[in-house]
């Protein structure tokens, strides 16, 4: 991800300093606490000159299963399985435009930006065009149901002509990891500027104490927890025989 960045700064390094973008966020941290129901995060920005904004937020990559099912004897089971191992655990898209411009899209296209041409493809070289395509539909489609994934375009809105903003819902199932919130400025068929802010999604207080132990003790864990579950049993037991 960071390589690919680095090669879109190269791309178009004179265009950006002639054309600036500067980008901020509200929080560059959201902690997962016990109760946690989702955060809204406040993307704030100016621009120099003309355009559009677009804005593509990125979660960790994380190996992903997709399976495909398949009605046998009348019972439908699990018959093939493909895996994303480079798939981002969260995509969010924004933009000011409709990205079905066609200048936009063949731009989205050749970056590998935009809902629509998220960049994953399967770990498996012997799948067709179409078994590719299928997968990677029924991979968007499952991260979609989670809300893991956009299933639209969110609006950047403008205030005045230079500044704008947006906001980016983060729901309670988001996983733990590093973000890229990627801002591109678009002038017809070229990228005009770039920025890349990081935001960290992670787990604090007494729950992530949990997790963390959990996690690292498994074994001291479980035994915690057959213990709890024990003394519990064992208390309610003795308070049904008093009654």
């Amino acid at each position: 991800m960071f390589a690919a960045l680095l090669l879109l700064i190269g791309c178009f390094s004179g265009a950006a300093r002639a054309q600036e973008l500067i980008v901020d966020i509200s929080q560059h941290l959201v902690a997962i606490t016990t109760g946690f129901t989702g955060a809204d995060v406040l993307l704030f920005g100016v621009r120099e000159g003309e355009g559009e904004v677009l804005v593509i937020v990125r979660g960790p990559s994380v190996p992903t299963t997709v399976r495909r099912k398949e009605r046998i004897a009348g019972i439908w089971i699990n018959s093939d399985s493909v895996v994303f191992s480079r798939a981002p655990a969260f995509f969010h898209v924004a933009a000011t435009a409709d990205l079905s411009a066609e200048p936009i899209r063949k731009l989205l296209a050749r970056y590998g930006l935009g809902g629509d041409v998220l960049a994953a493809e399967p770990d498996d070289p012997d799948l067709t065009k179409e078994e590719m395509a299928a997968f990677r539909d029924a991979l968007i489609r499952n991260k979609q149901r989670t809300n893991l994934y956009a299933s639209e375009v969110r609006p950047v809105t403008f205030v005045g002509d230079r500044l704008f903003r947006t906001t980016i819902p983060f729901p309670a199932n988001v996983p733990t990891g590093r973000y890229t919130v990627e801002v591109y400025n678009v002038v017809e068929d070229r990228i005009a500027g770039m920025s890349a802010t990081p935001l960290l999604v992670s787990r604090a207080g007494f729950g992530a104490a949990v997790y963390d132990f959990a996690q690292d003790h498994s074994a001291a864990y479980g035994l915690v927890a057959i213990t709890i579950a024990l003394m519990a049993g064992w208390g309610a037991a003795s308070l049904f025989r008093k009654a």
